[in-house]
């Protein structure tokens, strides 16, 4: 069962691994990147990051959408974690089970709008977002689970 999937540029860190793994009682993290999944060293920095206790899956994009719908992850609380708008866009139009994405944040660059004081985005990732929407899928900005969400769309 997914608990949470969330945009988090930083990916596996210390908001992440303590305050969202323990606010959502999950017992399995997936971290959904091509390119975490594709190198070593990145794998290593995002194993010593996961809380004790909490098994670590690292996939490709691909990967995670034909384990998710497989029900391979079924039987754990899955808290699904990737790094961008374009990756949880994929994922969610890909695994209907996705009816929830937390913006965690994405990083700030010029052209970028600000949807909270962590997630900015592109026009295209903002059209991407409110492709998901239109679809039924509920998108908010919360960086911590003791802050309010501020729903999307």
């Amino acid at each position: 069962m997914i608990v949470l999937t969330r945009v988090d540029h930083r990916l596996l860190h210390g908001q992440v691994a303590v305050s969202w793994t323990s606010h959502l009682s999950t017992d399995c993290i997936l971290i959904a990147n091509d390119n975490v999944a594709n190198d070593n060293t990145e794998k290593t920095i995002m194993k010593l990051a996961k809380p004790t206790g909490v098994k670590l899956v690292i996939k490709t994009i691909a990967d995670s959408i034909k384990a998710i719908n497989s029900g391979v992850t079924d039987k754990y609380k899955l808290f699904i974690v990737v790094k961008s708008i374009d990756d949880v866009y994929k994922l969610a139009e890909a695994v209907p089970a996705i009816k929830e994405i937390n913006l965690g944040g994405t990083q700030a660059a010029d052209g970028k709008e600000s949807l909270s004081s962590a997630v900015f985005v592109t026009s295209d990732e903002r059209q991407e977002l409110d492709k998901l929407v239109a679809n039924g899928v509920q998108v908010y900005c919360q960086q911590v689970p003791t802050e309010k969400k501020k729903i999307f769309g």
